[in-house]
C-alpha cells in the first residue's frame, strides 16, 4: 500500500479576506476564519482526502490550537504524532487575502522549530517522502531535518522537495538550497523560486538548469499550467484548469499532493501534472489550505 511520509511544519491559519485596500491605521473591514495549516500538513490532507495514506510528523504546543489542528487531521484521515512542545506555542500564521484572491502570509513557526532524529518514525512501510524547505531554512530545525532526510535516503526512499517561498530562501541563500537540491529526487516549485534557484527566467531553461541538480523538475506556472521534465527525458507540459479563484492559500501544497499521488504510483508525467492541477483547482475555490470535505 503506497503512503506517504510528510515532513514540514504544521500551523493554524487565521486568514482575513479583505475586499478594499488597506489604509493604515483605518479599520478595514474583513471575513475572518481559521484553518489548519503548515505545508507538509496540507499535503498529507490533500493526500489522505484523494485516496492515499499519509503520515504527518507534527509537533504543537500544549494550547488549544495544537489540539485543533491535530484534531483536524483527524477528521481527515491522516495519520501523525502527537509531539507536544511545552512551554512553545502551536505555529500561526496569519494570512491576508486580496480581492484577487492572492495572498500574503505572516508565519510564527513555533512548536514546528526543533524537529530532530527523535521525531522520525519507522520507515518500513513508507512509500515516499515530502519535504517541504521550511524546516530546512529554520536555523533551529535545520541540522535535524538534514540528518533525517539522510536517514530516509539511506532507507531508499524517494524525497519530493517543495523548497518554500523565495522569502523564505533568501535567508539561507542560494548555494545553501542549491546543495539540498542534489539531496533529493524530485523538486516541485514556482516559477519564481525556479528563477531564483537557476538563474533563468524561462521556466523551460530554469528546468533544464536544475536537472543538473536533481533528477525530476516540477515547475507550477499559476494560470500557466505547469511543466515537468526528467533528466533523458522530453519536457511535458500542461494548461492550467479554469476555476473561480477565491484564495491561493494551499494551491501549491494541493498541486504537490495530486502530483506525488499519480506519480508515485507509476503514472506519466502528464498524468501527474494534470491530477496536481485538478487539486490546486480545488484548492483555489476555497477560503483557506485544506480540503472542504471532511472524514
Amino acid at each position: 500500500m503506497t503512503k506517504i511520509l510528510c515532513l514540514g511544519d504544521i500551523m493554524l491559519d487565521v486568514t482575513a479576506v479583505i475586499g478594499a485596500p488597506i489604509t493604515q491605521g483605518v479599520e478595514t473591514r474583513a471575513s475572518i476564519s481559521t484553518q489548519g495549516g503548515g505545508a507538509a500538513a496540507n499535503v498529507a490532507s490533500w493526500l489522505a482526502v484523494s485516496g492515499t495514506s499519509a503520515h504527518l510528523i507534527a509537533r504543537v504546543g500544549d494550547d488549544a490550537a495544537g489540539r485543533t489542528v491535530l484534531a483536524e487531521l483527524d477528521r481527515y484521515g491522516v495519520t501523525h504524532s502527537n509531539t507536544v512542545i511545552s512551554g512553545a506555542n502551536t505555529g500561526v500564521v496569519v494570512v491576508l487575502v486580496d480581492a484577487l484572491g492572492e495572498r500574503t502570509m505572516f508565519p510564527d513557526s513555533g512548536a514546528n522549530s526543533g524537529l530532530s532524529m527523535n521525531d522520525l518514525p519507522a520507515l518500513d512501510g513508507f512509500t515516499a517522502v515530502y519535504l517541504s524547505g521550511y524546516p530546512l531554512v529554520n536555523p533551529q530545525s535545520r541540522n535535524g531535518a538534514l540528518e533525517i532526510l539522510k536517514a530516509v535516503k539511506a532507507h531508499g526512499l524517494p524525497v519530493v522537495f517543495d523548497p518554500s517561498t523565495v522569502g523564505v530562501l533568501l535567508e539561507v541563500g542560494l548555494n545553501q538550497v542549491r546543495d539540498w537540491l542534489s539531496l533529493v529526487d524530485v523538486v516541485v516549485l514556482n516559477e519564481e523560486e525556479a528563477h531564483f534557484l537557476s538563474g533563468k527566467q524561462n521556466p523551460v531553461d530554469a528546468a533544464i538548469e536544475l536537472l543538473t541538480l536533481t533528477p525530476l523538475v516540477v515547475i507550477k506556472r499559476g494560470s500557466n499550467g505547469a511543466l515537468a521534465q526528467a533528466r533523458g527525458s522530453a519536457l511535458v507540459q500542461i494548461p492550467a484548469i479554469e476555476t473561480q479563484v477565491v484564495d491561493t492559500t494551499g494551491a501549491g501544497d494541493a498541486f504537490a499532493a495530486g502530483f506525488i499521488q499519480s506519480w508515485i504510483s507509476g503514472g506519466e508525467l502528464s498524468d501527474a501534472l494534470h491530477n496536481g492541477a485538478e487539486l490546486a483547482a480545488k484548492c483555489v475555490s476555497l477560503v483557506g489550505s485544506r480540503p472542504a470535505i471532511l472524514k
